[in-house]
């Protein structure tokens, strides 16, 4: 049983088939259509008569008691001219053009009858018109013909969102960037590892975006690489942006949940009074801890914390990190925001680097084969950067990173030392937090329940 589901809570419109037109019919329409209108016109005048008792009629109910309901313009409606447009300008046809490889914006308006003087003057219309010699296979290009049948006005999607409008304006084109917000719909997506989570999130309906951000946001708590396993499951609610009625992408992730190997993880997403947009626990905990749980991409851990046999001296030791095998070459990066203390040759460790996260912690890389550049003892580094890569320096039977990490000077096992988290949410904004996160943790207990009864 397919146990991976998506849900959207977008409902397609009635198509509505016109009736068959006749002469007799359209005119029977008519009367009728007429009939109904005065039929309604009366009631509406007798309903907005004063009561004779003097008390409140329908217009004088308050405003906060009216509600208005906006209709969605159909998507086949041409372009509609702006307000305050002059009438010189307005637009009695409508052509639409589709770019196709090899086309060019000359090409394309001469073949539709504008003149090449018309075109130049686009051309000059500042960034904009410099914008419209970039153009790409799929794009759409709408044209405004007056009743002349000079070219008007010219409209081009520059993405969902944004389109460029150029306005005839005597020998010149006035440009000009409307914002056309997409409407964001609530949608969900649940899914059950079985193979892997790129393969459960495709077939739950998530994007390779979003899957990192997924991926992002536990990752301080999950590893990826290692922690995962076959029927962990994940529930994700998010916004689907539309226009006329057609996804056009997702959006942001509002809120998630992550079940790893049993343990409940969830996270929603919050902007504070400062604007700051972060994920964070039920709690207000910051999901976003000081440090990545590994600072490499790695195929496998081929030595654990603690007691073993060195490779090299072939005796028991302790071995104070862990080792990821990885290939040669493959970026390292700073687990945590810290400044680099020590940075070059360090005798079995071979080319390493040591970055000091404020009093308590500190990290070291070693056995890398070189540095990253523009970095030096003293050179403050964040969270992510590059420092170095994969080699195999110093005492070193092949290609990994030997990472380690220390509190208050005493090393701790990387896997399973419980990192500090950033900033939780301001103890002044905790309860506006808690009423935003509310219903978004009630949904998620919704769909858990909603998934559980579809997987029985």
């Amino acid at each position: 049983m397919k146990t991976n589901h998506r849900v959207r809570t977008d409902y397609k419109n009635p198509i509505v088939t016109p009736a068959r037109s006749g002469p007799n019919l359209h005119w029977g329409l008519r009367w009728t259509a007429l009939g109904i209108g005065c039929a309604v016109l009366g009631v509406v005048m007798a309903k907005t008569q004063p009561p004779a008792d003097g008390s409140p009629g329908p217009l004088d109910v308050p405003a906060a008691r009216m509600q208005l309901v906006e209709l969605p313009l159909p998507a086949t409606l041409p372009p509609q001219p702006e307000t305050g447009v002059e009438p010189a300008q307005r637009v009695a046809e409508w052509q639409t053009l589709s770019v196709r490889r090899g086309d060019s914006l000359g090409r394309m308006l001469r073949a539709a009858g504008v003149e090449r003087e018309v075109v130049y003057a686009l051309a000059r219309a500042g960034e904009l018109g410099r914008r419209l010699n970039r153009l790409y296979p799929g794009d759409t290009i709408e044209l405004g013909f007056d009743a002349d049948g000079g070219l008007a006005r010219l409209h081009y999607a520059i993405d969902p969102e944004h389109k460029a409008v150029f306005v005839r304006d005597g020998d010149d084109f006035a440009a000009r960037v409307l914002e056309q917000p997409l409407e964001r719909r609530v949608e969900y997506a649940s899914g059950v590892i079985e193979t892997s989570l790129f393969g459960a999130g495709a077939e739950a309906g998530l994007d390779d975006g979003m899957i990192m951000d997924l991926v992002g946001m536990f990752g301080w708590d999950i590893d990826f690489v290692l922690d995962i396993r076959e029927g962990d499951r994940f529930t994700v609610v998010y916004e689907g942006l539309y226009k006329h009625g057609e996804h056009v992408r997702n959006g942001d992730i509002l809120a998630a949940e992550f079940v790893n190997q049993g343990q409940i993880h969830r996270a929603v997403r919050y902007t504070t009074a400062d604007g700051d947009t972060e994920y964070y626990a039920p709690d207000g905990a910051s999901m976003r801890k000081a440090f990545l749980r590994s600072p490499v991409k790695f195929t496998r851990i081929s030595s654990g914390f603690g007691k073993r046999r060195h490779p090299r001296l072939g005796t028991m030791r302790n071995h104070h990190g862990v080792d990821y095998a990885a290939r040669r070459g493959t970026p390292i990066r700073a687990t945590g925001d810290g400044r680099i203390v020590r940075r070059g040759r360090h005798g079995g460790y071979g080319n390493t680097v040591e970055i000091r996260h404020g009093g308590r912690y500190s990290t070291l890389y070693a056995h890398m084969s070189g540095f990253a550049r523009g970095q030096s003892v003293g050179r403050y580094v964040e969270q992510g950067d590059i420092i170095g890569y994969v080699g195999s320096t110093g005492m070193s039977t092949g290609p990994h990173l030997h990472y380690e990490f220390r509190v208050n000077g005493v090393h701790r096992n990387p896997l399973t030392v419980r990192f500090p988290s950033s900033d939780p949410v301001p103890e002044d904004q905790l309860e506006h937090f808690r009423r935003h996160a509310g219903p978004l943790l009630a949904q998620l207990d919704t769909l858990d329940r909603f998934y559980a009864q579809l997987t029985r």
